[in-house]
C-alpha cells in the first residue's frame, strides 16, 4: 500500500477500502499478504505487515524491501505511488510486478516529464487501471504500453451501504474532495438555485482533504451560508458518516469536471439507492451505466435543471435508485472484481519471463538519443476488461 496508508478501520479511505475488499473475497486470500505503514487502531486485516510511519521515501522504500525480501513472494502488486513503486519494484528484478491505479496517470508536461514518466513504468510487468475510460487514456500517451494494462472496476460490497429508495429524506448529497476539479463550485451555484424554490429540501457536503484546500472552498461554500441549518457542511468526513449521510440522500451529485479514473461515491451512491446526478465524464459512465442523469458540461444551470426534475419527481427518484442498487450489486459485485484480479495475476505468474527490460536512467537516456522514445514491449499479456 502507498506511503501513509494504515489500514486502519477508523480512518480508511476509498483506496485502502478497495485493496481491502478485493483480499477478502480472492481465492488466493491465504497468500496475500498487505504491507503498509503502522498506526491502525483497529486493523482492517489481522495479518498486516508494517513499517514505521513517517520515513522519508527512500526510507520507506528500503524498509518495505527489508519486509518483502523477509517473506520473499513471487508477484508484488504496488497500489498507486509511481515513483517510490518503481525503485521498490527495481530492488526485486526477478519478481512480477503489477502496479495498481487508483487514479489516472496525469499526462506529462513536457517531454523531460514523459522520460521520468516511461522510466518509472518500465519496472513493472503491468498496469492495472480502474476503468476503461482510465486504460484509454493512459494508452494514448503511452502507446508502447499496449498489452501490458488492464481495467478492472472497483468493487463494493453493497451491504453496508444498503437503504431502502423509497424511504429517503428530501435531501441533496455531494461528497468529495474540497477541489476545483471536483465540480464544487457549479455545484454550489446550482444548490442555491434549487434551495430558493423548494424550501422543504436539505444538503449535506461532505468535502475530503478540506484542510489541504480550505483557500479556495472556503468562499465557495460560503456562498451557502444564507441556508442556515438547511446546508449541513462536514470537512473531511469519516466513512462512517459518509455512509450514514448517503444512505439518508434522495439525490447525491457527483459533477466531476475531469474524467474520473472511476467514481467509488458514484457506486456508493447506487449501492446505498439514492438517485444520482453524474457529469458521466471518463469512468463514471462505467461507474453507472444507464441508471445516472447525465450533465455534461457539469454548469449551473444544467445541474438546477437536473436537480429540479428529480426533486419534483419522487417515482423517477426511487426507480433510479432501485435501479442503481441492482446494477452495482450485480456488475461491481466483489466476487466478480477479486475474480478478474485473480485471473490476471494467474496470468501474469505463469507468462515466460521476463516480460519486459528493467533499464535504469542511463539506459534510457542513451534510448532516447538513439531516437527511441518509447520501451518495447518484450512479453504482451491479454488485455482484461473491467
Amino acid at each position: 500500500m502507498p506511503r501513509g496508508a494504515t489500514m486502519c478501520r477508523r480512518t480508511v479511505n476509498s483506496m485502502e477500502t478497495v485493496a481491502h475488499t478485493l483480499r477478502r473475497h480472492s481465492r488466493q486470500v491465504n497468500a496475500v499478504r498487505m504491507f503498509c505503514d503502522v498506526g491502525a487502531v483497529e486493523p482492517l486485516e489481522a495479518d498486516l505487515v508494517t513499517v514505521p510511519a513517517g520515513l522519508t521515501k527512500g526510507g520507506r522504500v528500503a524498509a518495505v524491501a527489508r519486509r518483502l525480501a523477509a517473506y520473499d513472494p513471487d508477484y508484488i502488486e504496488h497500489h498507486q505511488q509511481l515513483e517510490s513503486s518503481a525503485a521498490l519494484a527495481r530492488r526485486f528484478p526477478d519478481k512480477v510486478h503489477v502496479l495498481y491505479r487508483h487514479t489516472r496517470i496525469k499526462r506529462p508536461r513536457d517531454p523531460i516529464g514523459r522520460i521520468r514518466y516511461e522510466a518509472r513504468l518500465k519496472a513493472f510487468d503491468h498496469v492495472i487501471f480502474v476503468s476503461e475510460a482510465a486504460v484509454a487514456e493512459f494508452l494514448e500517451d503511452y502507446p508502447a504500453f499496449e498489452g501490458r494494462v488492464s481495467a478492472i472496476c472497483n468493487p463494493i460490497d453493497t451491504t453496508p451501504w444498503r437503504a431502502d429508495p423509497d424511504a429517503r429524506e428530501k435531501l441533496i448529497l455531494f461528497s468529495g474532495r474540497a477541489t476545483e476539479e471536483k465540480g464544487l463550485e457549479p455545484f454550489c451555484a446550482a444548490l442555491g438555485k434549487v434551495l430558493d424554490g423548494w424550501p422543504d429540501w436539505r444538503a449535506v457536503l461532505l468535502l475530503g482533504d478540506w484542510d489541504k484546500h480550505k483557500a479556495w472552498a472556503d468562499p465557495v461554500v460560503r456562498k451557502l451560508d444564507r441556508f442556515a441549518d438547511r446546508v449541513e457542511i462536514q470537512k473531511s468526513a469519516s466513512l462512517v458518516e459518509v455512509m450514514a449521510a448517503t444512505r439518508r440522500a434522495a439525490i447525491a451529485v457527483t459533477p466531476s469536471l475531469v474524467a474520473e479514473a472511476l467514481g467509488l461515491t458514484a457506486l456508493e451512491a447506487h449501492a446505498a439507492g439514492a438517485a444520482l446526478i453524474s457529469s458521466g465524464r471518463g469512468g463514471l459512465r462505467e461507474a453507472s451505466g444507464p441508471h445516472a442523469v447525465y450533465v455534461d458540461p457539469p454548469e449551473v444551470d444544467g445541474l438546477a435543471l437536473a436537480l429540479s426534475d428529480l426533486m419534483s419527481d419522487p417515482a423517477r427518484r426511487a426507480g433510479l435508485g432501485r435501479a442503481g442498487q441492482v446494477w452495482v450489486a450485480k456488475v461491481h459485485s466483489p466476487l466478480a472484481r477479486a475474480a478478474q484480479l485473480d485471473d490476471l495475476r494467474d496470468l501474469l505468474l505463469a507468462a515466460p519471463k521476463p516480460l519486459r527490460r528493467r533499464r535504469g536512467w542511463a539506459a534510457d537516456w542513451l534510448g532516447v538519443l538513439a531516437g527511441r522514445s518509447s520501451p518495447k514491449n518484450e512479453g504482451v499479456m491479454p488485455y482484461i476488461a473491467g
